[in-house]
């Protein structure tokens, strides 16, 4: 694994915060996150098909037209990632990737633990196991589309989302994507959100095009983001604390 540091001081504008999406069903707002990104995946393929370019017209005379690529680094989108990293919570489950797990299939339980499942030129698929009292810094995937399903436990996520950081919880069975820029840290839920238990916390995560690099920042005093250095790695979920 690389990883080195491009020091950075620089302000940073977050996006619109987008919608996060669950497969179950256990609050109204679950219910309403399903209604969103049902459709994007029902019998869709593992890898959508390549997008056309669309043209457009800018005369009469057909020599003057043109393509318009896709604005996104990668073919790949939201729908796919949550698409494969359900695929992927499900081989876990299914005991494919038991051969990736530490000796005698015993998680670290002071520390946070991954293993890469899948790699390919479009697309990084990691499994991480979550300790308690331990959350990533606020970072965000550089370059990269990213999503993931929670297997096992519960997450607590802070997200920047433009004025403020804003916490919620995702719980075994949910699902959220991350656009490009999105900022955030994540942990292991908190026993008084999520009882404790001698079960891991696990998600699978996905990153399209495959992770490279990732910011970090801090929330001034004036209730603005702050970029304090960049890092060239391609591990998931940034730096824990």
């Amino acid at each position: 694994m690389r990883s080195s540091v491009l020091p950075s001081s620089d302000s940073a504008q977050a996006p619109a915060e987008p919608t996060a999406s669950s497969p179950t069903a256990s609050s109204p707002a679950a219910d309403t996150l399903i209604a969103d990104v049902a459709p994007l995946v029902t019998k869709s393929p593992l890898i959508t098909p390549r997008r056309r370019a669309t043209t457009v017209r800018l005369s009469d005379d057909p020599r003057l037209e043109r393509p318009v690529a896709p604005a996104l680094p990668t073919r790949l989108r939201p729908a796919d990632l949550l698409r494969i990293t359900d695929e992927g919570a499900e081989d876990v489950l299914d005991g494919r990737y038991d051969h990736l797990l530490p000796e005698g299939g015993i998680l670290p339980a002071g520390e946070r633990w991954s293993t890469r499942i899948h790699a390919d030129d479009e697309v990084d698929v990691w499994l991480i196991s979550w300790t308690p009292s331990k959350t990533t810094e606020l970072h965000d995937h550089a370059g990269s589309l990213g999503a993931l399903t929670v297997l096992s436990g519960a997450l607590s996520e802070l997200r920047w989302n433009g004025t403020e950081l804003r916490a919620r919880t995702l719980s075994a069975g949910d699902q959220a994507s991350f656009p490009i820029g999105w900022v955030h840290e994540v942990m292991r839920a908190p026993a008084a959100i999520e009882p404790h238990t001698a079960e891991p916390t696990l998600s699978v995560h996905a990153y399209s095009p495959p992770l490279t690099a990732m910011s970090y920042y801090e929330v001034t005093g004036h209730g603005t983001l702050r970029r304090t250095r960049t890092v060239l790695t391609d591990e998931p979920e940034g730096d824990i604390r």
